[in-house]
C-alpha cells in the first residue's frame, strides 16, 4: 500500500517544487520528501532492516511517521503503524505479541542530497503494511497486505473523488486507522499535498486550503458547522468512511456546494461499496452477495474482490472469513429482492443498494473504529466487584455509535470511577465505554451464557421487550 515509488518518481520530475506533505508548520516538497524517504530507507538497511522485516513505527509526530513508513516501503520491510493515544501498557503488548523485527520511536534522518533515481518498480504482490481493525487489549490483531491491494485500487478512488494533481487533501485523523493511512498515501499517488491534520480544530483552521478531505461521519458534522459559520473554504469533496451518512448531511453538504462520496469497508477488506447519493453500490471490480442468515430477515455480507487482505499477523484470531474467493467480516445487511443481478438472489444488483444492519458478532463500530466487545471486556473484568460484564453499541448520530458496557455487580460507591480508571489505563480511546449500566444479573441462555442479544438490542434501544430487568446507570 505505501507508495514510496511514487514519490521518488516525481520527486526526480517537473512536480519536485510541489508541496507533498504538511502537518501543523512542517512541509515537505515532493524533492525534499523522496531525500528523506531515500534517507531514511539507507539508515533502516545501514541498521540491519531486511525485505520482509516488520517494522513498528511508534512516532508522535503523524508527518514523521510517515516519512518513516514510506522509507520502510522502500526498503522492502512491512511497516506497522501505531496509534500515538495507546497507553503503554497496550503499547507494550502489541511489541510483545507481534515481535517487530525493529522499532521505530523516533524520527529517521533527513535527506540532504538531490534527488536521486526511483529504482526499479516494487513488487505490488509483496506485501507492505500492516494495521490495525481496532485498539485490542490482550489479543492485538493486526491486519497484513499487499502493496497492489490498495495502490491497484486507486485509480478507482482518484475518479470517485475527483482528486487532481497539486490539490490538497485533508487527513483528518490519525495514520494508525486504515482509512486516513490510505487517504495519505493516495492523496501523494495522485500527485496532490497530503495535509495531515488529526484534531477537530486543526481540520477547521485547513478548510481555507483543502480541496478535498478524508473523514469519518462525526468530523463531517464539525466541517459542515464550520462552513455553514462562514469559515473560508475551497472545499468540493469530502470522502467519509467508518460508518454511513445520513439524508441531513448530504442536504447541508449540497447546500454548501460539497460532494460528498461515502464508502464502507473494512481494514480485512478494503473497499467494499460506494454511495455518492443514490445508496451503496459495489465499489469496482468487488462482487457483493448477502448470504442469508437462519431465523433472521438479514443476511451476512460476502465479498469477491482483488483489494482483500492476506489476513491476520501472529496467528491471531478475527472476524476475517474466507470461503474459496469469498470473504467476510460478518457485516450484516438486508437481504436483497431474489431477482439478484447477478441471478443467484444473493447480489446486491446496481437497483437495490446495500443497506448495512451492523456486525453479527457483536463489534462496534464507532467514529471509524472497529471496538472488538470481548477484548473491552477482558480488560474490564478484573476490577474488583465486577462479577461479569458485557460490552455492546449504542446508535449515535455524529459516532455510528458508541460503546456501552453493562456490569454486573452490587450497586457499591466508586465502582465507575474505579473502572474508568482503568478503561483510560489499558484501552485505546475508541474502546471506552461512553455509559456505564449495573444489574444485579446478566441474562443468560440455557447453557448459562450471557444471552448477548437481549442485552445489545436493549442497550440499542431495538426491542424494547427484551427481558434483561432494568438497566440501571452505574454510580
Amino acid at each position: 500500500m505505501p507508495v514510496a515509488h511514487h514519490v521518488l518518481v516525481r520527486g526526480a520530475g517537473p512536480d519536485r517544487d510541489r508541496p507533498a506533505l504538511s502537518h501543523a508548520e512542517r512541509t515537505r516538497t515532493y524533492a525534499e520528501l523522496a531525500a528523506d524517504v531515500r534517507a531514511g530507507a539507507d539508515h533502516l538497511v545501514a541498521t540491519g532492516t531486511r525485505p520482509g522485516d516488520l517494522v513498528a513505527l511508534t512516532l508522535d509526530d503523524p508527518l514523521d511517521t510517515l516519512v518513516a513508513l514510506l522509507a520502510v516501503d522502500l526498503a522492502g520491510a512491512v511497516g506497522l503503524v501505531g496509534d500515538p493515544a495507546w497507553p503503554v501498557h497496550q503499547r507494550a503488548e502489541v511489541l510483545r505479541a507481534l515481535s517487530p523485527a525493529t522499532v521505530l520511536p523516533l524520527p529517521l534522518p533527513r535527506g540532504h542530497g538531490a534527488a536521486s533515481p526511483p529504482g526499479p518498480t516494487p513488487d505490488d504482490d509483496a506485501p507492505a503494511w500492516a494495521g490495525f481493525s481496532s485498539g485490542s487489549t490482550g489479543r492485538p490483531r493486526a491486519v497484513l497486505r499487499t502493496r497492489g491491494s490498495w495502490t491497484r485500487s486507486f485509480d478507482h478512488v482518484t475518479a470517485l473523488t475527483g482528486t487532481r494533481a497539486g490539490d490538497t487533501v485533508l487527513v483528518t485523523g490519525p495514520l494508525a486507522s486504515s482509512l486516513h493511512c490510505f487517504a495519505a498515501v493516495h492523496a501523494l499517488a495522485a500527485g496532490a499535498c497530503a495535509h495531515l491534520t488529526p484534531g477537530r480544530t486543526a481540520t477547521t483552521e485547513a478548510l481555507a486550503g483543502g480541496d478535498v478531505a478524508h473523514l469519518v461521519p462525526s468530523r463531517l458534522d464539525d466541517v459542515l458547522d464550520a462552513l455553514e459559520a462562514g469559515v473560508p473554504s475551497v472545499l468540493r469533496t469530502v470522502v467519509v468512511g467508518g460508518a454511513g451518512t445520513d439524508a441531513d448531511q448530504r442536504v447541508r453538504a449540497a447546500a454548501l456546494g460539497v460532494d460528498v462520496v461515502a464508502y464502507y469497508g473494512a481494514v480485512e477488506l478494503s473497499f467494499v461499496a460506494v454511495d455518492t447519493g443514490d445508496g451503496l453500490r459495489p465499489f469496482p471490480e468487488v462482487d457483493v452477495q448477502v448470504r442469508p442468515q437462519p431465523g433472521t430477515s438479514l443476511g451476512e455480507v460476502w465479498v469477491r474482490s482483488p483489494w482483500t487482505s492476506l489476513g491476520y499477523l501472529a496467528g491471531a484470531r478475527g472476524p476475517l472469513r474466507r470461503d474459496g474467493d469469498w470473504c467476510t467480516v460478518g457485516d450484516l445487511a438486508d437481504v436483497p429482492d431474489p431477482a439478484g443481478a447477478d441471478g443467484s438472489g444473493t447480489g446486491t444488483g446496481t437497483a437495490a443498494p446495500l443497506v448495512l444492519r451492523g456486525r453479527g458478532d457483536g463489534a462496534v463500530l464507532t467514529a471509524g473504529a472497529t471496538v472488538v466487545p470481548e477484548d473491552v471486556e477482558a480488560a474490564l473484568r478484573p476490577v474488583p466487584g465486577v462479577r461479569d460484564v458485557v460490552v455492546a453499541g449504542a446508535p449515535h448520530r455524529r459516532l455510528g455509535a458508541v460503546v456501552v458496557a453493562v456490569v454486573e455487580a452490587d450497586d457499591r460507591p466508586g465502582l465507575r470511577a474505579h473502572l474508568e480508571r482503568v478503561a483510560r489505563a489499558t484501552l485505546a480511546p475508541a474502546q471506552r465505554p461512553r455509559r456505564w449500566y449495573r444489574l444485579d444479573t446478566l441474562p443468560r441462555t440455557s447453557n448459562g451464557k450471557v444471552h448477548r442479544a437481549a442485552l445489545g438490542a436493549a442497550v440499542a434501544g431495538t426491542d424494547p421487550a427484551a427481558e434483561v430487568g432494568r438497566l440501571g446507570v452505574l454510580s
